[in-house]
């Protein structure tokens, strides 16, 4: 059974920083993509930044691009999203997601597994 779990959620004025991290368990993915999705109120889930745990390869969603950074610590089985320079349109939950298949995909069905969310707000 793979579980997802993310942690690291807030409330953070405009401006201010977070790292969201999301612990992989009951499974070894060596050659997944783990990807971070969110999702407001009203609105689609929504692509953010997707990482291949093997080749670190990293990919992100025009609007978070210079400000949010996607990484895995292997040894603990762990991908992070630090995001920095937070606006208030960045409020929203946001989910960590894991495709076995390593596609490293922006559309939120390709992906297999996913965590319960972790809500951020922004406040201006």
């Amino acid at each position: 059974q793979v579980q997802l779990v993310e942690s690291g959620g807030g409330l953070v004025q405009a401006g201010g920083s977070l790292r969201l991290s999301c612990v992989v368990s009951g499974r070894t993915f060596s050659s997944a993509a783990m990807g971070w999705f969110r999702q407001s109120p009203g609105k689609e889930r929504e692509f953010v930044a997707a990482l291949h745990w093997l080749i670190a390869n990293t990919y992100y969603t025009d609007s978070v691009k210079g400000r949010f950074t996607i990484s895995r610590d292997n040894a603990k089985n762990t991908v992070y999203l630090q995001m920095n320079n937070l606006k208030p349109e960045d409020t929203a939950v946001y989910y960590c997601a894991a495709d076995s298949y390593g596609r490293g995909s922006r559309a939120a069905g390709d992906y297999e597994y996913w965590g319960q969310g972790t809500q951020v707000t922004v406040s201006s």
